[in-house]
Parts: C-alpha cells; structure tokens; sequence
C-alpha cells in the first residue's frame, strides 16, 4: 500500500462509476440444527463498485456477518453465486480460496483477534508470510500499515500494552498489509467507546476516500454507517 496521501475523492461522487468488485446472485443460505432446516439468507442479490464504501445494517440474527462471511469466502452459500474481483469464489476449492483470499481480502473483527505473545510488528506482519515477499519487503509493507493507522511508534509493543482504540488500529493495520482488493469489517466499533469508535470510523473514511479502498462495514451502529456512501438494510434474510 502507497503511504503517500492522494487526493480525496469527493463525498458526493457515484460509488457505482467504478468498476464492479462484488457481485451476489440470487444467494441463499441456510444451516441445520439436527433435521431442521434453519434460513438465514432468502434470494440475495448485491454488487458492490470499487471505491464504495457500503454499511450492511439490521438487527441482530438479520443476517450482516453470514453475508460478510460468503463475500469472503468464509463460507458458501446454499445456491446462488458470489463473484469477488471477477473470480466466482463459491466455485473455488478450498486451497485456492485460501490463495484467493490472501490477496483479495483484508477482514476487520469485532474483538480484534489479534495474538497476544507478538507485537504490533509482528500480529501485522503475519498475512505477509504467505507472500513471496522478501523479508525487507515485508518488514516495509508493516512499517508503511502501521504508520497509516497512525501507530509507527507502538509497532513494539504487545496487544496487553495497546488500548481498545489502538489494538483495533493494529488490526486494521494487519487488514491492509497486503493491500487487498476488499475490506471487511465486522462491527469494527461495536466494542470500543465513543472516542475510539469515531476514531477507528474516520480511519475507515481516510482509507476509502485517500487510499481507495473498497469498504463493506456491517453495523448496528446508525453513526457508523453515515461514514458509508452505500447503506443497505438486511432484514430476517432479505436485503432492501
């Protein structure tokens, strides 16, 4: 990822002027517990341009973060087709999804998920082992994420050290290490105060409208998705 600001592209700009980067057709899922047959996504059908930035809202069990999961690759859908940078994912084998996701994908969780035995460098720099990268390439690449998100002088320090605000700013840091063609945040301030989530919230917009990143947030949050050019409403499996 180029460190180096560009210039904002105007808020009012159609998101759809670029070119298509998501496509779900005509998606369903659903999951089994024991014999029943559990819905959870009915007929789904989205696209997402690049350079938007899309918030999926809807209340808990809507189905946000199974859809979030299919468009990663994550999981599969019951019928339909997911299509990411112009690969149809839900057709993909599991080692080549894997390959495919490493590029593409940049996800962003809730609790973080970050390893508590590394450092900042380190958690961030651990996407990158499975580039072929040299080992100055990648301890650049991890200078340049950490530096972005605004934490070039915390790289040494362990998660433990690290607030809620600034271990969140290291996982988005690890999300756009690879520069990835898509990130995804699964309610990216849903466990932060006030403060720290519109922090973590202008750093999304920053990394949309300087760094061009393709966003889709799912969000409970109405404050969140005003960042969003795009919001979306899911509701008992069927998108509006």
């Amino acid at each position: 990822m180029d460190a180096r600001p560009q210039p904002a592209a105007p808020r009012d700009a159609s998101p759809a002027s670029g070119a298509e980067v998501v496509r779900v057709e005509g998606v369903t899922k659903h999951f089994y517990r024991d014999t029943i047959k559990i819905p959870v996504l009915e007929g789904i059908n989205l696209t997402v341009h690049e350079g938007d930035f899309m918030a999926l809202m809807g209340p808990s069990g809507s189905g946000k973060s199974t859809l979030l999961n299919l468009i990663a690759g994550i999981d599969r859908p019951s019928q339909g087709k997911v299509s990411v940078a112009g690969v149809e994912i839900s057709r993909l084998g599991e080692s080549d999804l894997a390959r495919w996701r490493a590029r593409h994908i940049g996800f962003i969780f809730q609790f973080y998920h970050l390893i508590p035995v590394l450092t900042a460098f380190q958690n961030v720099a651990l996407p990158l082992t499975l580039t072929k990268l040299s080992r100055h390439e990648r301890d650049q690449h991890v200078r340049t994420a950490l530096s972005v998100v605004g934490l070039a002088d915390r790289m040494d320090h362990f998660p433990r050290q690290l607030s809620g605000g600034q271990e969140q700013r290291v996982a988005i840091a690890r999300a756009i290490v690879t520069d990835p063609t898509l990130l995804l945040a699964d309610e990216p301030t849903g466990d932060l105060d006030a403060r720290s989530a519109e922090e973590i919230l202008v750093l999304l917009d920053r990394l949309n409208a300087e760094f061009k990143k393709t966003i889709v947030m799912v969000t409970h949050d109405p404050r969140a998705a005003q960042k969003a050019h795009t919001v979306r409403q899911l509701d008992k499996g069927t998108l509006s």
